[in-house]
């Protein structure tokens, strides 16, 4: 299923007048059946399943965290939508927890800004950490990355939230010989942090970047799906105000404001051997093109769960679509010929939901040696 590296709609009254938790309401499975494998149990808690099937559909939201009316807005969307649709999985692109993360594995805030806002989509979210969800003194810093801890236990406590270590895989179907597609999940904020890391851990350059690294290098060597996915909170290329990695902020030097350990890693390990960079940090949804000059592998950011911002200034990528100042979440839906994309955008003052645009990818990149085909 994974490995694990280090350690109709329902509407919000309905939520709010007590109908809250996992397993509320029926697993949306694809087509709104209700179906599933057997759960599995961990920490005491009866996990939901990851799908067993090769050909799934993923919601993609990122940037979700605040509890407040945007986060309603789009969770009631994608809620309404998921039920139309189907839905196998879905994806968490960090700042889970605005604005510093959570103080323990049992904070109430996993209630107010994960669970009850996504009662009904009743399947398993595949986290990651942001730079919100490890931070100190200063909001979104990113300067206490041992507060991630936090949410990693958590995976203990929640049916849907599944995050086993800081980095881990997940294949799906799982134990297949060649699985329809594998998501490699990282964090990428020790390497980019608004803050000097003063844990020799998570240094730039440290134990947990060295051991992130060898175990990603290993794994998308030893990955034998028909598409790659690579997710995290900051992304390679960014047309929004965050900026590019390596030039995060309009900053090009130092070793963690800048990300340019973000970027190495990006352009040596994973540039070439996934066909997918998914990403949230910047506040927008973005389908950016699929990578000529960056061996095939394509960039989407998709942050806009709870809140929006504007357009870099000189934006540098080229893209297939993009849209700023909205709110809105993406759905993919992959088989072994094709991943096709639609955007969704979410009205902040309104909450109506608009079918915004569809990307189709069939091209892969080159199956390794020795690889089934």
């Amino acid at each position: 299923m994974g490995t694990q590296g280090d350690r109709s709609a329902v509407s919000r009254r309905m939520v709010l007048a007590g109908v809250g938790g996992a397993g509320a309401a029926a697993v949306l499975g694809a087509g709104g059946a209700a179906a599933q494998p057997a759960r599995g149990t961990e920490g005491g808690v009866d996990k939901l399943p990851i799908p067993d099937k090769a050909e799934l559909t993923l919601l993609l939201t990122g940037d979700a965290g605040t509890g407040e009316d945007g986060q309603w807005k789009v969770a009631d969307a994608a809620r309404a939508v998921c039920a139309r649709r189907g839905v196998d999985l879905a994806i968490g692109l960090g700042d889970n927890i605005y604005e510093n993360g959570p103080e323990s594995a049992t904070d109430d805030e996993f209630q107010s800004k994960f669970e009850r806002p996504n009662t009904g989509i009743d399947v398993p979210w595949l986290m990651v950490l942001g730079n919100h969800d490890t931070s100190g003194i200063i909001p979104g810093s990113g300067g206490w990355p041992s507060r991630g801890d936090h949410e990693v236990a958590y995976h203990a406590h929640s049916a849907r939230w599944y995050m086993p270590g800081r980095y881990y895989s997940v294949a799906v179907p799982g134990g297949a010989a060649e699985p329809v597609a594998e998501f490699f999940a990282l964090d990428t904020t020790p390497l980019s942090s608004y803050v000097l890391q003063t844990d020799p851990r998570y240094y730039w350059d440290g134990p947990f970047a060295r051991e992130q690294r060898a175990w990603l290098t290993e794994s998308l060597a030893a990955s034998r799906a028909r598409w790659k996915f690579v997710f995290a909170h900051h992304p390679l290329r960014n047309n929004g105000t965050h900026r590019n990695a390596g030039e995060y902020e309009g900053v090009t030097c130092g070793d963690y404001l800048s990300g340019k350990h973000v970027k190495e890693l990006y352009e040596q390990v994973v540039v070439g051997n996934a066909e997918f960079i998914l990403s949230g940090h910047d506040h927008t949804l973005q389908i950016l093109d699929t990578g000529a000059d960056h061996r095939g592998t394509q960039q989407i950011v998709c942050g806009a769960a709870a809140k929006t911002k504007g357009r870099a200034d000189k934006p540098s990528n080229k893209a297939f679509w993009e849209a700023y100042d909205t709110l809105g979440f993406m759905l993919l839906t992959i088989n072994a010929q094709q991943v096709v994309v639609d955007a969704y955008t979410v009205d902040p003052g309104t909450g109506e939901h608009t079918h915004a645009y569809r990307h189709t990818r069939t091209d892969r990149l080159p199956a390794p040696a020795g690889a089934v085909s």
